[in-house]
C-alpha cells in the first residue's frame, strides 16, 4: 500500500478533495475529543450519502467497521473497512455547517447540497430524561485513534473538524491519509450491504 496524499486538518478547520474508487481514507485523531463531520457525495453529483437509508438497511442507530456508507439511490459510497472505535454518531448533524458549505463552493456546489453527516469518532446516547434526548459522550476518542475508509465509486469527501454540536470540548484536529491499497476486501457484511456494493460495481465496472 503506497500513501499517495496525507493532510493535517486543525481543530475548528475544514477540507475536501476527490477521492478515486478503490482508494482508502484514513482518519486519525490528533487529540483527544477529537470530531470529524464527513460529507460524501459522489463524483458524478447523482449519489449523496442518505443516513436514513444506511442505518435502516443495516439494523444499526450508529456508524461502525464491517457498514457500507449508502446514497439516497442504494449504491454503496465507501465501506468502513476498520476503525479502533465501535461508535461513530450519525444522528445529530453538524453543528458548523459554514465549514462544510465553504468546500462545497470550491467544487461548485452549495448550501441545498449539505445533507445528513457522520460524526467520526463522536459517540451520543439516550439521556436520562423525561424527553429521551441525546446527550453527547464523554472521553469516547482519544489520540491515535482511527477509521479508515474504502472508497466504492469515486467520490468527493468533505471533512470539518468543528466540535460535535453537542460538545463543549475545544476543536481538536485529524490527519486525513489517502492510499492506493494493492487490494482490500470486503469485511462481513449484512444482505443490504452486499446488494449495493454488488449493484454499484456492475455500474462503474
Amino acid at each position: 500500500m503506497s500513501p499517495s496524499h496525507t493532510h493535517d486538518v486543525p481543530g475548528g478547520a475544514a477540507w475536501s478533495a476527490p477521492v478515486r474508487a478503490g482508494r482508502t481514507v484514513t482518519l486519525t485523531a490528533l487529540a483527544d475529543g477529537a470530531n470529524a463531520t464527513v460529507l460524501i457525495i459522489g463524483a458524478d453529483r447523482l449519489d449523496r450519502l442518505n443516513i436514513p437509508d444506511t442505518l435502516k438497511s443495516q439494523m444499526s442507530a450508529r456508524i461502525k467497521p464491517g457498514m457500507v456508507l449508502m446514497s439516497d439511490r442504494g449504491l454503496a459510497l465507501a465501506t468502513v473497512l476498520g476503525s479502533s472505535l465501535d461508535w461513530h454518531d450519525c444522528l445529530t448533524g453538524a453543528v458548523q455547517d459554514r465549514l462544510l458549505w465553504l468546500e462545497l463552493v470550491k467544487h461548485g456546489l452549495g448550501e441545498p447540497d449539505l445533507h445528513g453527516c457522520i460524526n467520526f469518532f463522536s459517540k451520543v446516547a439516550v439521556a436520562d430524561d423525561p424527553r429521551a434526548s441525546l446527550a453527547f459522550v464523554p472521553d469516547h476518542a482519544h489520540t491515535g485513534d482511527t477509521v479508515t475508509l474504502r472508497a466504492d465509486q469515486d467520490l468527493l469527501v468533505f471533512v470539518s473538524t468543528a466540535p460535535h454540536a453537542l460538545s463543549d470540548l475545544a476543536p481538536a484536529g485529524v490527519t486525513v491519509q489517502i492510499e492506493t491499497p494493492d487490494r482490500t476486501t470486503d469485511p462481513e457484511l449484512r444482505e443490504e450491504a452486499v446488494r449495493a456494493l454488488r449493484l454499484t460495481r456492475e455500474l462503474i465496472a
